[in-house]
């Protein structure tokens, strides 16, 4: 037995579906510039060892992991507490240099929610170190973009 449904809840149906808000492209382009934005940030104070201005990009709660191969040759993840990454930041010596490249960004963000993936080569005093992938996980809060989780890859083979 096949049912007929009257063409007014069709059309009322269509017009609940289609009239629901989505964000704009020109919304979500300036959610992936605010996006960018915030991690930039976190590198000006990365480079610098400015660890206030890497504070201000981050959340209270944020999560900090590093995969990488065991002495076995499996992947594990090595989780860093937030006080002690930036205090190997604002400790490291004066003489040395520490400047991240990202060569990319590959950002999905809506209003409240974003993920990027910045690969990236990491040199020490100008003379190349390691690669690598990270990844960023960010909210917003009402008013700015958080860093909520880092994870990054660091590689001395397969770089370029």
């Amino acid at each position: 037995m096949m049912y007929k449904i009257p063409l007014y809840i069709t059309l009322l149906f269509s017009l609940v579906i289609f009239s629901q808000e989505t964000p704009s492209k020109k919304e979500l382009s300036g959610h992936k510039e605010e996006v960018k934005q915030t991690i930039l940030n976190f590198f000006e104070g990365f480079h610098k060892a400015d660890t206030v201005k890497m504070k201000n990009s981050m959340d209270q709660n944020i999560t900090i992991l590093t995969v990488t191969k065991n002495k076995e040759g499996r992947y594990e993840t090595i989780k860093m507490a937030p006080q002690t990454f930036l205090k190997a930041i604002k400790s490291r010596p004066e003489d040395q240099k520490w400047e991240e490249k990202l060569l990319s960004f590959n950002i999905e963000a809506n209003k409240g929610i974003a993920n990027v993936w910045t690969p990236y080569e990491f040199y020490l005093n100008d003379t190349f170190s390691h690669c690598g992938v990270n990844i960023f996980q960010l909210f917003n809060d009402g008013t700015t973009w958080k860093i909520i989780a880092i994870a990054d890859t660091r590689n001395k083979e397969g770089c370029k």
